[in-house]
């Protein structure tokens, strides 16, 4: 049996590379993060709150903003908020870095309960996943004022960290840290 040349491994090593990061995109969306603070300025649409919040500061997450966050990002409907997942608001920073732009991220639907999720599925047409991701705080609607929505939606597809929804017609990107995905 013949020795690999060392090109011929290199290429090799770098394919089983790529095909491993594509088995676990959240890794390679991951990896593409550098350990700098992380800032966000959100506006909840429905309650008009407002928040600004470094919730990582290039070494870990803040929890006093991270509570924050789920507040903001609660059911209105309910008033019932659970712990988001963290990768929602690292997508969005990253969005934002990908367009290059640190406008107001304007939520639509961050948590929705069970019972929130149930009553919009008896209103829309197929719109609503029975088993929506929003029920588990691994979801987020939104749009970046004064961002085209289509340049949001780009931005969110190309980082691969997720499932990235477009809906023009209600003005929205609905990004989630389930499998890549896109409809």
């Amino acid at each position: 049996m013949s020795e690999f040349s060392p090109l011929r491994r290199k290429i090799l090593l770098g394919g089983a590379a790529t095909v491993g990061l594509s088995l676990f995109p959240t890794l390679s969306f991951a990896s593409q993060f550098e350990e700098s603070p992380r800032k966000l300025a959100l506006n909840n649409l429905h309650t008009g709150e407002e928040l600004e919040t470094e919730y990582f500061n290039g070494r870990q997450y803040q929890n006093s903003e991270l509570v924050k966050l789920n507040h903001l990002c609660r059911d209105f409907r309910r008033n019932e908020s659970i712990s988001m997942d963290t990768g929602l608001f690292d997508q969005l920073s990253a969005i934002q870095k990908v367009i290059g732009c640190d406008t107001q991220v304007q939520i639509i639907s961050g948590y929705r309960s069970p019972a929130t999720n149930e009553m919009l599925r008896g209103k829309s047409h197929g719109g609503v996943a029975k088993k929506s991701l929003h029920m588990l705080g691994r979801a987020m609607d939104f749009r970046l004022e004064g961002v085209p929505l289509a340049e949001v939606r780009k931005a969110a597809l190309s980082l691969k960290a997720g499932g990235v929804g477009y809906y023009p017609g209600s003005n929205f990107v609905h990004i989630d840290t389930g499998r890549v995905r896109f409809w």
